[in-house]
């Protein structure tokens, strides 16, 4: 993957995040149409919230996402539009919900992801020139 910054009007960032979301009880709902539904509607909120699905994978009862994000998103903005359009468009689309309530867990995990390990971190800043 090739390293580079978003650029805007007063900033330079490097956000990812590493997302998963669950499914209400863990039930193993997702089957590989139901995914497909889930993914096109993380890419559509992206679109609209710019920001970027880089990657997208997932299981019966659960999806990890790779998210590159603007500084003026915060993770829980992020994730409740996720959560909100695609628990509708996958209910629009006939897919079975657990025991017919909400698709998604309120719980997520979400990580900060990318960049130099901390310890390079600490000792580039360690090393900065001080003024006397």
């Amino acid at each position: 993957m090739a390293q580079w910054l978003r650029t805007e009007r007063h900033s330079f960032s490097d956000l990812k995040i590493h997302l998963i979301c669950v499914t209400k009880f863990r039930k193993k709902v997702f089957d590989a149409k139901g995914l497909d539904v889930i993914e096109d509607a993380f890419e559509s909120v992206a679109q609209k919230m710019n920001f970027q699905v880089l990657e997208f994978n997932g299981e019966a009862d659960h999806v990890h996402v790779l998210i590159e994000y603007p500084p003026k998103l915060s993770v829980s903005q992020i994730v409740n539009s996720l959560k909100g359009v695609s628990s509708r468009r996958y209910g629009q689309a006939g897919l079975p919900k657990p025991q017919q309530q909400s698709l998604w867990s309120p719980s997520y995990f979400a990580c900060s992801v990318g960049g130099a390990p901390l310890e390079v971190l600490k000792e580039y800043i360690q090393h900065q020139e001080k003024p006397s």
